[in-house]
């Protein structure tokens, strides 16, 4: 099992509106993300900065990040570019955060 961490960024004034659209996550995008070893995933906002911090334990030798490919996530990509920041194929600005602790 890996730890993989990585941060994003949320346009300003939407917290509610991306909590909404995680709230009624897609079964399918759901199943996706287990389906290829994501056993637990999180995501934390930092109101001050506006930027989001996501968590995920994972089987396997990717996570969320390598299903780029993916037309279910290339759909839900498109369905939350309006509310934080894209790269020009509507894919998260991603930036992965290298693990300096872990306390088992």
């Amino acid at each position: 099992m890996q730890r993989l961490a990585f941060k994003m960024k949320l346009n300003k004034g939407q917290k509610e509106a991306y909590k909404a659209r995680h709230n009624q996550l897609w079964p399918e995008l759901k199943k996706l993300l287990k389906d290829h070893g994501v056993s637990e995933y999180s995501i934390f906002l930092d109101e001050e900065t506006s930027t989001l911090f996501a968590f995920q334990k994972v089987t396997g030798a990717g996570g969320s990040q390598d299903l780029a490919h993916n037309p279910i996530v290339k759909k839900w990509w498109d369905f939350m570019a309006d509310i934080m920041e894209v790269n020009p194929d509507n894919s998260p600005v991603s930036i992965p955060l290298e693990e300096v602790f872990y306390l088992e």
